[in-house]
């Protein structure tokens, strides 16, 4: 798990200069801010985020949906690539996924992975920081601020609350 300061630098650390660290600020917020699984983060499509509602619609494991979410700064994020990046990447195979690599694809769960550690190098985290990593941490920082496990078991989309102890590292 990260700390909220590791977690804030990480985030912050992708240049927003650059198309490409717009994208990557975008999908580190989206990540962190909804909790996502690496695999429901690679298929949310362009649809699946409700700006009017400032909620994300997930596709979670066993075609389960949930609605989560999307905070200020996620939602901040989001548009700026949306507005601003996607369009350049967009190719016909693009679909309507949110999220696509330097080639117009759909960003697969490697190509994260390897962004992903880039930033933890980047930050100078020295943990092993995996995708899971940012769902672990949300999951703890909620629990930390006071939310209902209950909450965070809907959130994180487990049809059992031990697995959401688990998540929590709570006994």
């Amino acid at each position: 798990v990260l700390s909220i300061e590791e977690t804030i630098r990480l985030i912050e650390i992708p240049d927003t200069s650059a198309p490409l660290g717009v994208r990557d600020r975008a999908m580190l917020e989206f990540a962190y801010a909804t909790g996502v699984r690496v695999s429901e983060l690679i298929s949310v499509t362009v649809q699946n985020v409700l700006f009017k509602e400032d909620t994300v619609r997930i596709t979670g494991k066993g075609s389960k949906e949930r609605i989560v979410p999307l905070g200020r700064a996620a939602k901040t994020a989001v548009l700026d690539y949306l507005n601003h990046v996607r369009p350049k990447l967009a190719k016909f195979a693009s679909r309507d996924v949110l999220f696509l690599n330097t080639r117009g694809a759909p960003l697969t769960r490697m190509g994260f992975w390897k962004i992903l550690r880039k930033y933890v190098i980047l930050s100078g985290i020295t943990k092993y920081v995996s995708p899971h990593t940012l769902r672990h941490s949300f999951a703890t920082h909620l629990l930390e601020g006071g939310a209902d496990i209950r909450v965070i078991q809907e959130l994180l989309g487990h049809a059992y609350i031990s697995t959401t102890e688990i998540y929590t590292h709570v006994d």
